[in-house]
């Protein structure tokens, strides 16, 4: 029973992650219909920036209250700013084309950040994996029962963190007027334009929203990992885009769900037998899930005029 509890903690801590990186997925997607597969490498752009600032604070300050804080809003904040130039530059003057040319640009883009960081360049050097720096100490706040089920304060506060940015992002998307605006564009964009919406704004400010999501979901990543190295965005961007499918993408309540899903599911598997299954059994998750609900756990199926 013990294993089990342990399991579930661990599995949750992982599945939060991948939930924030899959709700800039189903945002994205929600609003432009565009699947944004840079989205995971501007994830790793924002964990090496936290890096970055964490090296500059030193060991002593980037712990303290005030040093952890900077480093989340210094690596959302210029995330976001990443998120405004590609919308901007790489997707707008794409946005009337053909859906396929701007999925080949996301392609492009990610391919770009990913080995670009690869590059020798001032604080942010070469290729080779790092360790981030310990920003939380890890030590044990709980241990339950005879046999050990320990709770670690990275995972309660990675934990809360997470659920707290999730309930700011539905909070803003049903109870504000950019959330209805937003929810607008998504409908019909043109229509949304003719109602008033400036909707060229709406769209740029989702994608900061989404990218500022995917920098935090990586400083907790790499809290949790400590490993950190340019093609991660690669792995964890792919893992949270399966959980936003297996939720329904374009559904916020469902990239939340099927983050959770996915990290029980990885935990379990290797938990109970081998971690290299680890990935064949995840990919296999999406698959049965299609398979009975082409939709995803929350999505629904709409027919397209051909």
């Amino acid at each position: 029973m013990s294993d089990l509890a342990q399991h579930l903690i661990n599995g949750l801590a992982a599945g939060t992650i991948y939930a924030l990186v899959a709700l800039g997925y189903t945002m994205v997607y929600g609003v432009l219909k565009l699947i944004n597969f840079a989205h995971g490498d501007v994830m790793m752009v924002g964990t090496f920036l936290g890096y970055a600032v964490a090296q500059k604070l030193g060991p002593e300050r980037q712990s303290a209250l005030w040093g952890v804080l900077l480093i989340f809003l210094a690596a959302m904040g210029a995330c976001a700013a990443m998120g405004w130039v590609i919308e901007r530059f790489a997707y707008r003057p794409l946005r009337d084309k053909p859906r396929l040319t701007a999925l080949i640009t996301a392609i492009g883009i990610s391919f770009t950040l990913s080995y670009g960081f690869q590059l020798d360049f001032g604080p942010l050097p070469g290729a080779s994996p790092r360790a981030f720096p310990e920003i939380i100490p890890p030590t044990e706040w709980l241990i339950i029962g005879d046999r050990a089920v320990v709770i670690w304060n990275w995972q309660v506060i990675s934990l809360a963190i997470a659920l707290a940015l999730m309930l700011m992002l539905q909070g803003l998307v049903y109870r504000t007027r950019f959330g209805r605006a937003m929810r607008a564009v998504s409908f019909d964009h043109r229509t949304a334009a003719l109602m008033g919406i400036p909707v060229d704004r709406i769209i740029a400010l989702t994608f900061m929203l989404g990218s500022a999501l995917a920098a935090g979901a990586g400083i907790l990543y790499a809290i949790k990992d400590t490993a950190i190295q340019p093609l991660m965005g690669l792995y964890v961007g792919l893992k949270a885009f399966v959980a936003a499918v297996i939720g329904g993408i374009g559904n916020v309540p469902g990239a939340v769900v099927g983050g959770l899903l996915l990290g029980l599911v990885e935990e379990f598997v290797v938990g109970y037998s081998s971690s290299s299954w680890r990935d064949a059994v995840a990919f296999g998750f999406l698959i049965i899930v299609l398979l009975v609900r082409p939709g995803g756990l929350f999505g629904s199926v709409t027919a397209e005029k051909v």
